[in-house]
């Protein structure tokens, strides 16, 4: 028998073709002002520190739905921050960080070869993987009316948008449920950026303005890696329409899919205390406004990045070559092309360097 990898269906992973600008960013004499990724840099708040190390000699396993202070604390959040209200507690799934969650979900809903989903044209690429990983094809459509006569099973919605920071707004929303629900389609809701929101109001999949007070086929993925600094946790969370939080449910407990008991402590914490959030908002706010400046200021067009944690920008020439111009300054960022072909002449730009490096990047820029 001869056996096909599982590797060889996926793409290259996108970052392993930024070795050679890394190597000319880290030569310049200040060193790499490394603005190519989404990982932060400030430090997790002493309450969820706190928090994690309060379980640490429960020996026990943990239940793959979560403990009950969890959920309930997840279900108080959303409440409190975004005025999501019909949520109940069964229907929160904490996930080992939403990464993990994006790309088995196809998976987990028992997806395959006649399957098709759909994402946005420029994507975070973990969609595109999922897919694959199931073995389903994959259509890039932010118009729907693109689908044409053939059955999606899901379709994937990334609102504030990795990598653009474009943000949709309810009559969006509206039609791409209305669309789905007339079709029997899962829509899922990737709102990892949700509270970051610069200019203008990021909207749930879940609100009731979007869905009439009706969670049916809707799925919403919240991370805490970006508003509470937890990436290294890998703590996120999945809700929505009950029957498909409980039908995840019960494929991952089978699958030993078992977020730790430490980090459901952590998340409870993180998910209870505001402060911490609107701290780490600031910062993020105070380092758009100085890179923003600078991007513009070095003859850059920005466009969308109302929301999220990414600059969305182009010199008018293909994205490789602003990664390499960029590169000489010591200024590392991801080409567009990593999110799909209709970012070839852009590229993105990240917020997730420490006031000191921004700091720098913006002087070299000018």
């Amino acid at each position: 028998m001869t056996r096909t990898p599982v590797a060889s269906a996926l793409p290259d992973f996108p970052w392993d073709s930024l070795a050679e600008a890394k190597a000319t960013a880290t030569a310049h004499p200040d060193g790499i002002v490394n603005l190519s990724v989404g990982t932060p840099v400030d430090p997790v708040s002493p309450v969820i520190q706190q928090a994690l190390a309060s379980v640490a000699e429960i020996p026990g396993y943990p239940t793959t739905h979560g403990t009950t202070e969890l959920r309930e604390s997840a279900v108080a959040s959303l409440a409190r921050r975004y005025r999501l209200t019909g949520i109940t507690a069964d229907s929160i799934l904490p996930a080992i960080g939403t990464k993990e969650l994006i790309a088995w979900l196809p998976s987990l809903l028992g997806l395959g070869g006649d399957d098709l989903v759909v994402i946005p044209e420029l994507a975070y690429p973990t969609y595109e993987v999922g897919a694959k990983l199931a073995g389903a094809r994959v259509l890039r459509a932010d118009g729907l009316t693109r689908v044409g006569p053939e059955q999606a099973s899901l379709i994937f919605v990334n609102s504030p948008s990795n990598p653009t920071g474009k943000v949709l707004g309810v009559d969006h929303l509206r039609k791409v449920v209305s669309w789905a629900r007339a079709r029997g389609v899962i829509v899922a809701s990737d709102e990892c950026y949700l509270g970051l929101s610069w200019d203008g109001e990021a909207v749930s999949i879940l609100d009731e303005r979007v869905n009439d007070g009706d969670l049916t086929g809707l799925l919403a993925i919240h991370s805490l890696s970006k508003t509470s600094n937890l990436a290294s946790y890998r703590a996120g969370f999945v809700t929505g329409d009950p029957a498909l939080v409980s039908e995840l449910l019960e494929v991952r407990k089978h699958a030993g899919m078992i977020l730790p008991l430490p980090v459901q402590a952590a998340m409870t914490a993180a998910l209870a205390d505001d402060e911490h959030e609107k701290i780490q908002r600031e910062r993020y706010r105070r380092r758009r406004e100085v890179l923003l400046n600078a991007v513009r200021g070095a003859g850059f067009t920005v466009e969308h990045s109302e929301a999220g944690l990414y600059l969305w920008a182009t010199r008018g020439e293909h994205g490789r070559d602003t990664v390499q111009w960029l590169a000489q300054r010591g200024i590392l960022v991801a080409p567009g092309d990593f999110y799909g072909p209709g970012g070839t002449n852009f590229v993105r730009i990240s917020l997730t360097e420490t006031d000191e490096r921004i700091d720098a990047a913006a002087a070299r820029l000018r």
